[in-house]
């Protein structure tokens, strides 16, 4: 191919045209490393405020991270919660984007189970947090707020052994029958696997 084919950005000059690829780092995060202020946006700012009257029966903590706001709940109040977010009309949090959950069992003792929230009709985005512990870690199911949370809750108990209680099926999703352990948690041995 000659240079006029590759086009302008191409050619024995182009790397310094070019941007420097992005590497990934190597291992876990270092504790100190840096954070990202909290910047919402105008809707978020919105959202924010008016949660302490939507869930005004609950006890609970509201933040922000990053662009999204985040509220920390009592994980018995979970399902409660999440209903009361679907259906009032001031956020109608209808899309269930992902279920997580974030092992902080080596300092804490505890898992943190993250829901993942977005209103279509306000384009309002928010972080629905848990805390349970780590010995045991169960919380109510949301399948009955939506019905996608089926396969997200089947998939957190089979990584971290989570246990949704009230969950109609909360059998095996991705991981082999009789396997055994939890490999989403960080206490999980991978470096003693045998090849199947």
């Amino acid at each position: 191919m000659t240079t006029e084919e590759q086009g302008p950005e191409s050619g024995p000059d182009s790397e310094a045209k070019r941007p420097a690829p992005i590497t990934a780092p190597k291992g876990r995060r270092a504790p100190d490393a840096p954070t990202v202020e909290a910047a919402l946006t105008p809707s978020g700012e919105a959202l924010a405020a008016l949660l302490p009257d939507v869930l005004a029966p609950f006890e609970l903590e509201i933040g922000a991270d990053i662009d999204e706001v985040v509220c920390r709940v009592a994980p018995e109040h979970v399902a409660e919660v999440c209903a009361a977010l679907k259906s009032d009309t001031r956020t109608f949090m209808k899309y269930l984007r992902l279920i997580t959950v974030v092992d902080y069992e080596e300092n804490d003792q505890e898992f943190e189970v993250v829901y993942h929230l977005y209103s279509l009709e306000h384009q309002h985005k928010m972080v629905l947090k848990a805390r349970v512990p780590a010995a045991d870690p169960a919380l109510p199911t949301v399948t009955t707020v939506w019905r996608g949370a089926d396969w997200y809750e089947r998939e957190m108990h089979d990584l971290f052994g989570v246990v949704f209680s009230g969950h109609p099926n909360l059998v095996t999703l991705i991981l082999p029958d009789g396997f055994e352990g939890y490999p989403g948690r960080k206490s999980y041995p991978l470096h003693d696997y045998d090849e199947w």
